[in-house]
């Protein structure tokens, strides 16, 4: 046995995709990292030891433009690209490569923290330092930072310095929370062990052990949905604890839901009851997956108001878009739904003053153990969100270092800044504009080769859609929509009711408020009919044009769908019957899912500017009433360019491009939807970035790059280059896409 210490810049306590976050933001900032981890894989529940799938603000698709950007979104695209088969193993690797590629971050696996030192009083407490135990190694080690983050979900850390924290549901008094209880009381979300199958392709047996529940003397045949062919976290709700301590009582949680599983697998194989002859069991979790034990306080405690109201907050560093998602707390043993749901009508932010203890002054948080209420929690909790809170975290914690404040004293007097920086990085802002002061792209004259000018969706694969549900099209309005033109199909002539409609928000899209209703007649066979669908707003923003049902009316429907724009229909979706969803809010109303991916034939007027050079550095990296993008006519044997030019020279250090990876696809990782696009066929493709250089009339090539799969490409540029007047973008090729879509170029000096 020996022991070490080491001094660095920040301690991350915790290696699931919060703590994997929050390190590498921090070590991509030049910061001397450790990243503590007490498994021997990262990825926490998301890990092949546990094997949840990494859902997010995209909500299994019920979110619209929601999925995450930045570190998440990156380690969402390589395993689409790496993993199109949603093995779990081989995401362990996708997490693993995006820490230890990072030079500033320094690994430590298997070190499980058991003593950690603080100074100061009560209400003012300092960490000073952590001390783990690596398991086989028999090394015991003393970490030393000035500033520490606690993302180990139960929130170790803080607890063993002293940080104030909750258990359990608070009263619906505290915090006025209408979904939370009359009185206070300590019950949890459970925790959850997942299992495998597989068809071996000949009969086998199973002899359930002795450990096995005999399920036929719980509700669970009767009250949960169990089919043989479904494994992994379709079987989410195998879920037991509430009522205990998730920590204290731990071991007996595991063995309960072990036995649990072993009932449901000789319930499948030996009742008769199912097709599973040839399957057998592969593989038994035996480490739980824990949803919740600890919240920390912080100066600001997220509530079910800040979620369904979707609150706007000065130090907003992140989003959110899965519902408010309470589980009971007799777990699978419950009669009710395993889970009971409420969604916001769009994406919810989450405050960096959730992020920060309201007692220790150097400890940040990021996780299930983020200052919220149970309510609130419950939508904050799944780890995509986890790893927004994680990254937006680790960039707080660098500039705490680079200004020598507290995190409150960085929400005091450099919010903004952190927002910025967070923005930079591409991370995952709603709401957020460019407001980088060395970004010179910001005072550039911007032109491109070409622009799209006009919304509209290709007739090239139109099929026939009766309209027997209300069916929305979102588009996208700068400055103003006059009319609409749709290709529609009546055997008789009939009549069509449209309307226009808005939403309070610029990040959602659901039918709120009336703008304009008309009818139009539709005369017998198949042709264009325009329809008046006037809006013209302050800013820009979505427009819903509503077609009322009429079955004896068709669309034709096509795709791929335009930037900016989607399908929205009418009716009830809820794809897991374990699941009481609430009918309260319009998102459930009007879903996506339904037609995701494919629209109407139909044409806008008049010509737009919400595609035009100047979105690529207007600010926004995400749809914001708006695609807030650049996108070129469809591309020929000439390469498209977006170019900058300066009224005078001037110098920079490095180009970032953020190209389009359509935020509207739900990407998972172990696949329980599926995508075919094994790289999203909007990127960009084939590019290479020029500069004018002072005096010259030659393009200098500064960057090139064949065969991108990556949204967000940071550049340096070449040591020598000197000013230049003029930059440009050229785009030879996408993956896929008819047309370059660039969200933003910046010229960082």
């Amino acid at each position: 046995m020996r022991t070490q210490t080491i001094e660095a810049d920040v301690i991350v306590v915790g290696g699931g995709l919060a703590g994997v976050s929050a390190a590498v933001a921090a070590a991509r900032l030049g910061r001397r990292t450790v990243l503590i981890n007490n498994r021997p894989v990262l990825g926490g529940n998301s890990s092949s030891e546990v094997r949840v799938w990494v859902c997010g603000a995209t909500a299994h698709g019920n979110q619209r433009w929601a999925r995450e950007t930045g570190i998440m979104g990156e380690m969402f695209l390589e395993n689409q690209f790496r993993n199109p088969e949603g093995n779990p193993v081989y995401w362990d690797d996708v997490v693993l490569d995006t820490v230890r590629r990072e030079p500033n971050l320094q690994l430590f696996l298997n070190t499980e923290v058991i003593e950690a030192g603080a100074t100061g009083p009560d209400d003012d407490r300092r960490v000073t330092s952590v001390t783990g135990w690596t398991m086989g190694s028999e090394i015991r080690t003393v970490f030393h930072a000035p500033i520490f983050l606690d993302c180990t979900g139960d929130g170790l850390v803080g607890r063993l310095v002293g940080a104030r924290h909750r258990l359990g549901k608070e009263g619906r008094a505290e915090f006025d929370e209408e979904w939370a209880p009359e009185e206070p009381i300590r019950e949890f979300l459970g925790s959850t062990l997942l299992f495998y199958t597989k068809d071996l392709g000949h009969p086998v047996k199973f002899v359930a052990p002795e450990t096995a529940k005999d399920i036929s003397t719980t509700p669970i045949p009767a009250t949960r949905i169990i089919r043989s062919g479904d494994s992994g976290a379709h079987y989410w709700w195998i879920e037991w604890g509430g009522q205990l301590d998730i920590v204290d009582d731990n071991e007996r949680i595991r063995d309960e839901l072990r036995s649990v599983i072993l009932g449901i697998w000789d319930h499948i194989k030996n009742s008769g009851d199912f097709d599973a002859d040839n399957l057998t069991l592969e593989w038994i979790g035996n480490l739980p997956g824990k949803r919740e034990y600890r919240r920390f306080v912080g100066d600001h405690t997220l509530r079910q108001q800040d979620v369904l109201d979707q609150v706007e907050f000065d130090d907003g560093i992140g989003f959110g878009g899965w519902s408010i998602d309470l589980h009971p707390a007799e777990g699978m043993y419950a009669t009710g739904a395993g889970a009971v749901q409420r969604f916001s009508d769009g994406v919810f932010e989450i405050p960096f003053r959730s992020l920060y203890s309201a007692n220790v002054s150097n400890l940040l948080m990021a996780g299930r153990n983020v200052s919220a209420t149970h309510i609130a929690f419950g939508a904050a909790r799944v780890m995509a969100t986890c790893a927004v809170m994680g990254e937006a975290a680790g960039t707080a914690a660098s500039l705490c270092l680079s200004y020598g404040e507290s995190p409150r004293e960085l929400y005091a007097n450099h919010r903004g800044e952190l927002r910025q920086a967070l923005l930079r990085s591409d991370s995952s802002l709603i709401g957020v504009a460019n407001e980088d002061p060395d970004d010179l792209a910001r005072r550039a004259v911007v032109t491109a080769s070409s622009r799209q000018r006009t919304i509209a969706a290709d007739a090239a694969d139109a099929a026939p859609h009766a309209l027997t549900d209300d069916l929305g099209i979102v588009v996208p309005v700068h400055p103003a929509l006059e009319s609409t033109d749709l290709l529609l199909s009546a055997d008789e002539a009939t009549s069509l009711t449209v309307e226009v409609w808005s939403s309070s928000k610029r990040q959602n899209v659901v039918p709120e408020r009336l703008e304009h209703t008309t009818v139009i007649e539709v005369p017998a066979g198949s042709g264009w009919v325009t329809a008046p669908t006037p809006f013209a707003p302050a800013s820009p923003q979505n427009a819903i044009v509503v077609l009322r049902a009429n079955p004896g009316v068709s669309v034709h429907l096509t795709s791929p769908l335009p930037a900016g724009v989607l399908t929205l229909v009418h009716r009830a979706d809820n794809d897991d019957e374990n699941v009481e969803i609430s009918d309260e809010g319009l998102l459930v109303k009007w879903p996506t899912k339904p037609l995701r991916g494919r629209g109407p034939v139909f044409r806008a007027a008049p010509e737009t500017e919400a595609l035009a050079p100047e979105r690529a550095v207007s600010g926004y990296n995400r749809p914001f009433g708006g695609p807030n993008m650049w996108a070129s006519e469809p591309l020929t044997d000439e390469a498209a360019w977006l170019r900058l030019d300066w009224d005078t020279p001037v110098e920079a250090r490095e180009v970032r491009l953020v190209f389009d990876d359509d935020v509207d696809v739900s990407l998972i990782t172990l696949h329980h939807h599926r995508t075919p696009d094994e790289i999203m066929p909007q990127l960009v493709r084939d590019y290479r970035v020029e500069v004018l250089p002072e005096g010259s009339d030659e393009w200098t090539t500064a960057v090139e790059v064949q065969g991108n799969r990556h949204r967000h490409r940071v550049h340096p540029l070449p040591a020598g280059l000197g000013a230049f007047r003029s930059a440009r973008l050229v785009v030879e090729a996408t993956n896929g896409a008819a047309e370059a879509r660039v969200i933003a170029f910046r010229v960082q000096a």
